[in-house]
């Protein structure tokens, strides 16, 4: 064979192997533009960094809301925003209620059983130093504190609902030491422990606990309600306190609701929102998402955040339906109907607890309302202070009786009317 001819042969089949071998592209370089100079990558800009799982809503002023027709914003110091849970409507409707009475100073929370979310956070101080009335526990917690000590009493094996105290007539705003006394020669009235939280009997609790639970007790029973530790917020909250005295008469006052507890309206509508729930505490929310310009950079999660479990399913059950005599009957029945005896909510039923207590010295005169509807399947909670001068302009059971009005009017509920 010549040599040109062997030549010509290694050729064809150098060709051939080169053909059938695959191109991993590695060596090519015939489509330059698809591959950008080393330096530009270097200067590309960087993605932005997502916000933390647990984000800071640091300056977070809950007195400078912005109503929008379809939602509720708040500006940050750094320039972000944060968008509310609440409703724009309710929120207003709330705040104008406040308005149109002067109230001197009063909170209102309106919660999601659910979800935990606030509907409504309004807050007003018409003379002084503003301040956010929902986060503060400077209020006594009176006679909301009975929802606590019937929890409590709900424990003991011996007692339900129906269980009864026979006492002295009178004596209805104070608890002397002479009315623990029991006399079966001289009580010769009874009331049941539903009546008694319903028309908020104060010698029925103070007995009832003096004979049944302990300082201890009873403190651990309202620490899982929420007392003596802020709670857990989007922005920070004063802690409810409780000293719960060891002296036998000072510690029935107590029980029924007489000082040494505080609270704020923020922590009272959990309270609620826990026998609404059936025993289960959320962690309330009022930061839905954050904003840097245009741009979401944090958003809530969609489950809702449960704290812990107060009490059995069972034990919430009994003190809603307790808590359903309060407005039926009860200390609060005046306050949800017309003055023709109409329900100002229609077939709704609510569930609730009222609360008053005076500061005489000091023109403060405390009253509360917490409460659920619908009662038997529950979908928001409610907490309102009203804090008056010797002027009475509302009191909280009528706040809340309105808040939950335009809510159930939105909801276009058959026969309730936006207040």
């Amino acid at each position: 064979m010549l040599a040109w001819q062997r030549w010509l042969g290694f050729g064809i089949a150098a060709g051939l192997v080169y053909a059938l071998v695959p191109d991993d592209g590695t060596q090519r370089t015939e489509e330059p533009a698809l591959q950008a100079p080393l330096g530009k990558l270097s200067q590309a800009p960087a993605p932005p960094e997502p916000e933390p799982l647990e984000p800071s809503f640091a300056g977070l002023d809950l007195l400078k809301l912005e109503l929008h027709p379809d939602r509720v914003t708040s500006p940050l110091p750094d320039g972000r925003m944060a968008e509310l849970t609440l409703d724009p409507e309710l929120q207003q409707r709330t705040l104008s209620v406040m308005r149109r009475h002067a109230l001197p100073e009063a909170g209102a929370v309106l919660m999601d059983v659910k979800s935990g979310e606030l509907l409504v956070y309004a807050s007003q101080v018409r003379e002084g130093v503003p301040f956010d009335v929902n986060l503060r526990a400077e209020a006594p917690a009176a006679s909301i504190f009975k929802i606590v000590t019937a929890a409590s009493l709900l424990e003991t094996p011996a007692l339900n609902a129906r269980s009864e105290q026979c006492y002295r007539g009178g004596g209805q705003s104070r608890i002397r030491a002479a009315d623990l006394v029991e006399d079966p020669k001289r009580d010769h009235v009874c009331a049941s422990l539903t009546t008694a939280l319903a028309r908020s009997l104060n010698i029925v609790f103070g007995r009832m606990a003096q004979r049944y639970l302990t300082p201890r007790g009873l403190t651990q029973t309202a620490e899982a309600f929420g007392f003596g530790a802020p709670t857990p917020f989007d922005v920070p909250s004063e802690a409810p306190g409780i000293e719960l005295p060891a002296d036998p008469l000072e510690f029935a006052r107590a029980a029924a609701g007489f000082w040494h507890t505080s609270l704020s309206p923020l922590a009272a509508v959990s309270i609620a929102q826990t026998v609404a729930l059936g025993g289960v505490m959320l962690r309330p929310r009022i930061v839905r998402a954050l904003h840097a310009g245009e741009r979401v950079t944090w958003q809530a999660a969609a489950e809702p955040a449960k704290l812990r479990r107060v009490m059995p399913e069972a034990r919430a059950l009994e003190l809603n339906k307790m808590m359903r005599e309060t407005v039926s009957s009860g200390s609060a029945s005046r306050s949800f109907r017309d003055p023709r005896g109409r329900p100002y909510l229609g077939d709704v039923r609510v569930a609730g607890k009222t609360g008053t207590l005076s500061r005489s010295e000091q023109n403060r005169y405390y009253t509360w309302f917490v409460g659920f509807a619908p009662a038997e399947q529950p979908r928001v909670a409610v907490a309102s202070l009203v804090v008056n001068t010797p002027i009475w302009r509302l009191k909280a059971p009528q706040l809340a009786r309105d808040v939950l009005r335009a809510y159930f009017a939105e909801q276009k509920t058959p026969g309730v009317t936006a207040p």
